[in-house]
């Protein structure tokens, strides 16, 4: 069977192929360079997992449209989440990569999906215990609602309106072994993991 047409989850229903995908992130890379003039100041930093191939995926674009490559790192938000003692199995710690001196840098942090804000939130607590960034602004591939902290997007793939139930996969070559793709699937209860 080919890769691309199996769900992650059965039942599962396909959202977004790689080519769909493909022009999401073509056109938050534009969002990117018309917002900030001086990439050399920018880093975009991925929230571990998928948004740090979010993150890869912007960058390589970023440099390929504009012949300037920005920092591209990831941050560690395990030990920063709020929602600990709801996990059955403790979070994997990620070797934080940041930009040496983050005082006049703008920090784009970079997700697949972005669902109550708490893992945002995780991630902004993370960057300040390293030093305080001229700006943090935040990309994400879908924002499926559903916000529990006051928390927005400034750059958004797709939104794609869900019910609670509802559980979105995203899925990337290089980090799970099948065509990129994003699939949404209904779990029957609320979801119990980790919330973007």
């Amino acid at each position: 069977m080919d890769p691309a047409s199996t769900p992650p989850v059965p039942g599962a229903a396909l959202i977004l192929d790689h080519a769909a995908i493909d022009r999401c992130l073509k056109r938050i890379a534009h969002e990117i360079i018309e917002r900030n003039p001086d990439l050399s100041q920018t880093a975009l930093i991925g929230i571990p997992s998928r948004g740090v191939e979010v993150a890869r995926h912007l960058t390589a674009l970023i440099g390929e449209f504009t012949g300037t490559t920005p920092f591209m790192g990831v941050v560690d938000v395990a030990m920063h989440r709020d929602d600990l003692h709801r996990r059955r199995v403790p979070p994997r710690v990620e070797r934080t990569e940041l930009p040496h001196d983050l005082r006049d840098k703008t920090i784009i942090l970079t997700d697949d999906v972005l669902f109550s804000g708490r893992t945002c939130r995780a991630a902004m607590d993370s960057i300040s215990s390293f030093g305080r960034p001229a700006c943090i602004q935040y990309a994400v591939l879908i924002d499926r609602g559903h916000r529990e902290l006051p928390i927005r997007a400034d750059y958004v793939g797709k939104n794609i309106p869900t019910a609670f139930d509802e559980r979105v996969h995203v899925r990337f070559q290089a980090v799970d072994g099948i065509p990129d793709s994003v699939w949404m699937s209904r779990t029957g209860t609320p979801p119990t993991e980790a919330r973007s």
